[in-house]
This record gives C-alpha cells, sequence and structure tokens, in this order.
C-alpha cells in the first residue's frame, strides 16, 4: 500500500475516572520527525508510544496528543484526607509562626491540593496497556486514513505518465521526417551561403547537425523512466523518495529533449512533459 503523509486521526476511551483521549495528524515532511503533546501525568508514555509509531511510520511531521479528562465525582463519593489536611494545617501554622504575614492555605487551595482526595486519584501508571491498546486503534484508523489518501495521489500520478506516454507516442513517429525536412532546408542554405564549397563539406556540416538534433535516446530514456514510475507504484510501500528521484531523471531528460528540438513538434512535446512531470512532482511531495 502506498500512504500519503497526510493523516488524522483521534479515538477516546471512557475510563471509571475519566476519559482518555489520544490524536493523531500529520503532513510531509523530509524524515520521520515526531511531536508530542503528552500531560505532565502520561509522560512516562511518550517513550513507548514513539516506539510504537516508529514501526509504523516512515516519514512525515507526526504530531501525538495524549489527555486525560478527569470525571468529576459526586459529592456522597469524595472523602478528604484527614491527615494530609491536618499536616498541611500544622506547616501552615509553623510558616506563620515565623513569617506573620503569610497567608493562610485557602479552601480552594487546600481542596486542589494533590492527593487530598486519596483513593480517589488515579494511578496513571496503572494506564500503560490501556494507552498503548487505545494507541493501537488510532494508528489503524490513521494508516488507513493515509493509505486512502495515498492510493488518490498515486492514480494521480499514473494518469499523468499516461498522458506522457501519448505525447512521447505522437511525437515519436513525426520527428524522423521532420528533422529530415528541416536538414534539407538546412542543406540548400549551406549551398547558398557557401557556394563553392564542395558537396562532402556540405553533407559533412548537414551530418553532424542532425546528429546533435537527434533526440530518440532521449524519447527512449524518457520511456524507460516511465516504466521504473509504474514499476515503483506497483510495488508500494515507502516509495516518495524514490519516485522524487524518477522526477529529477524525467526532468532532465525533458530539459535536453527541449534544448536539442530544432523543429515545433519537439519543443511544443518537451513543454507538455515538464508541465506533467512538475504536477507528478507536487503530489510525490506528500507520498511517504
Amino acid at each position: 500500500m502506498i500512504c500519503s503523509m497526510t493523516g488524522y486521526a483521534v479515538k477516546t476511551r471512557d475510563l471509571e475516572r475519566g476519559t482518555l483521549q489520544l490524536e493523531l495528524k500529520s503532513v510531509n515532511s523530509r524524515y520521520l520527525d515526531f511531536h508530542f503533546r503528552v500531560a505532565e501525568d502520561l509522560r512516562a508514555m511518550e517513550m513507548p508510544l514513539r516506539e510504537l509509531l516508529a514501526k509504523r511510520l516512515n516519514r512525515g511531521k507526526v504530531e501525538c496528543r495524549l489527555n486525560f479528562n478527569a470525571t468529576a465525582a459526586r459529592g456522597e463519593q469524595l472523602q478528604i484526607n484527614v491527615d494530609l489536611l491536618d499536616a498541611l494545617s500544622a506547616l501552615g501554622a509553623q510558616v506563620r509562626s515565623r513569617l506573620p504575614d503569610a497567608a493562610p492555605l485557602s479552601v480552594n487551595e487546600a481542596l486542589r491540593w494533590p492527593g487530598m482526595f486519596g483513593e480517589q486519584g488515579v494511578d496513571f501508571a496503572a494506564l500503560g496497556p490501556v494507552v498503548l491498546a487505545l494507541a493501537n486503534e488510532v494508528l489503524e484508523e490513521f494508516t488507513a486514513s493515509r493509505g486512502r489518501e495515498g492510493a488518490k495521489l498515486a492514480q494521480t500520478i499514473v494518469d499523468r505518465v499516461g498522458a506522457m506516454r501519448r505525447i512521447v507516442s505522437d511525437v515519436a513517429p513525426r520527428i524522423p521526417e521532420a528533422q529530415a525536412l528541416f536538414t534539407e532546408k538546412l542543406r540548400q542554405r549551406l549551398l547558398e551561403a557557401l557556394g563553392n564549397a564542395s558537396d562532402d563539406r556540405i553533407l559533412q556540416e548537414v551530418a553532424v547537425f542532425a546528429t546533435r538534433i537527434d533526440v530518440a535516446e532521449e524519447l527512449s530514456r524518457l520511456t524507460t523512466h516511465l516504466d521504473e514510475v509504474e514499476r515503483v507504484l506497483k510495488a508500494g510501500g515507502a516509495c516518495g523518495k524514490r519516485l522524487d528521484f524518477l522526477m529529477q531523471e524525467l526532468n532532465r531528460e525533458a530539459n535536453t529533449l527541449a534544448s536539442k528540438s530544432a523543429i515545433t513538434e519537439v519543443s511544443q512535446a518537451a513543454m507538455e512533459l515538464k508541465l506533467l512531470i512538475e504536477q507528478m512532482r507536487e503530489q510525490i511531495q506528500n507520498l511517504e
């Protein structure tokens, strides 16, 4: 399967004391680049998540967000940690004995103190397996979304390859006749210009020029590169870098074709080929 580097997926899981949410999104990049936005209580899960994603992804700038939204407990369920509250009160009195102007803890500050509700807290260390299970689900959906877009991009590239093949097949048969007419005109002009020059000298100059404007080799290499593009697409997998290299080679041949052109048909074909190559390159920049 060919995958795009653009993808998105998010899933949530309801737990006893809150909701766990994991979100993945990515855009194109030359390398595999991770950015994690993980809740502080779940920071220990960053490395396992990084290892899991690295096994399935090859390229792209990937952002992973992991959050836990605690569920507000009902009033009758709340139980204050009396020992902790007494300890805070004693410490507060000790501080104020040394610093009389120090403000005492407010009710709100005391209630928000870590561990104040004891057993109502969440054991984040025990959430590891749950987080990884959720991450696998999100990763499946994320990979599927990248695969769907990748298939569309691949079809767009195949369509452009077909258009390039038609251009080559249309122009190739007309080139020998057009070049023969052009070289004959050149021979006549040389005869008029050189006057008493020998026919051998004129024929030699015409032959050299005909060799310079011969584009059969460039057309052949274009076809070979197009065959390779289709082969790579058919093989699938992480092929973005390989296809980008092939676009450089195709563009090189199209430029050579334009520089050697001595007839309108070849010049026009070279321009159309370069346009199609650029369109393919834009799509390939998004492939993994």
